[in-house]
Protein backbone atom coordinates (compact mmCIF):
# COMPACT_ATOMS: atom_id res chain seq x y z
CA UNK A 1 0.00 0.00 0.00
CA UNK A 2 1.74 3.12 -0.80
CA UNK A 3 1.96 5.86 1.31
CA UNK A 4 0.10 9.56 1.58
CA UNK A 5 0.81 12.82 2.82
CA UNK A 6 -1.13 14.16 5.53
CA UNK A 7 -1.89 16.85 3.19
CA UNK A 8 -3.16 14.22 -0.16
CA UNK A 9 -4.73 12.54 2.97
CA UNK A 10 -7.54 15.21 4.11
CA UNK A 11 -7.71 16.13 0.69
CA UNK A 12 -9.13 12.55 0.19
CA UNK A 13 -11.32 13.28 3.15
CA UNK A 14 -12.61 16.31 2.12
CA UNK A 15 -13.44 14.62 -1.37
CA UNK A 16 -15.04 11.85 0.40
CA UNK A 17 -17.27 14.12 2.55
CA UNK A 18 -18.65 16.05 -0.44
CA UNK A 19 -19.66 12.62 -1.51
CA UNK A 20 -22.08 12.38 1.66
CA UNK A 21 -26.18 13.02 0.93
CA UNK A 22 -27.44 13.57 4.34
CA UNK A 23 -31.21 12.59 4.84
CA UNK A 24 -33.64 15.38 5.04
CA UNK A 25 -35.80 16.59 8.01
CA UNK A 26 -38.51 14.67 7.14
CA UNK A 27 -36.78 11.52 6.23
CA UNK A 28 -35.41 11.50 9.71
CA UNK A 29 -38.22 11.86 11.21
CA UNK A 30 -40.15 9.06 9.29
CA UNK A 31 -37.23 6.85 9.71
CA UNK A 32 -37.25 7.50 13.94
CA UNK A 33 -41.13 6.87 14.04
CA UNK A 34 -40.94 3.29 12.02
CA UNK A 35 -38.10 2.43 14.24
CA UNK A 36 -39.92 3.35 17.30
CA UNK A 37 -43.02 1.23 16.09
CA UNK A 38 -40.94 -2.06 15.27
CA UNK A 39 -39.35 -1.73 18.74
CA UNK A 40 -42.86 -1.70 20.24
CA UNK A 41 -43.72 -4.75 17.98
CA UNK A 42 -40.69 -6.68 18.46
CA UNK A 43 -40.87 -5.73 22.37
CA UNK A 44 -44.79 -7.11 22.62
CA UNK A 45 -43.69 -10.17 20.61
CA UNK A 46 -40.32 -10.98 23.01
CA UNK A 47 -42.87 -10.63 25.74
CA UNK A 48 -45.45 -12.74 24.69
CA UNK A 49 -43.27 -15.27 23.18
CA UNK A 50 -41.06 -15.24 27.33
CA UNK A 51 -44.51 -15.50 28.69
CA UNK A 52 -45.62 -18.89 26.91
CA UNK A 53 -41.70 -20.27 27.18
CA UNK A 54 -42.51 -19.22 31.22
CA UNK A 55 -45.79 -21.06 31.37
CA UNK A 56 -44.62 -24.18 30.01
CA UNK A 57 -41.41 -24.59 32.12
CA UNK A 58 -43.53 -23.70 35.36
CA UNK A 59 -46.05 -26.10 34.04
CA UNK A 60 -43.25 -29.07 33.27
CA UNK A 61 -41.75 -27.84 36.76
CA UNK A 62 -45.07 -29.13 38.57
CA UNK A 63 -44.82 -32.20 37.05
CA UNK A 64 -41.65 -33.14 39.04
Amino acid sequence: MAKTSPGEFFNQVKAEARKVVWPTRQETTTTAIFVGIMMLILAVFFLGIDSLFSAVVRFLLSLA
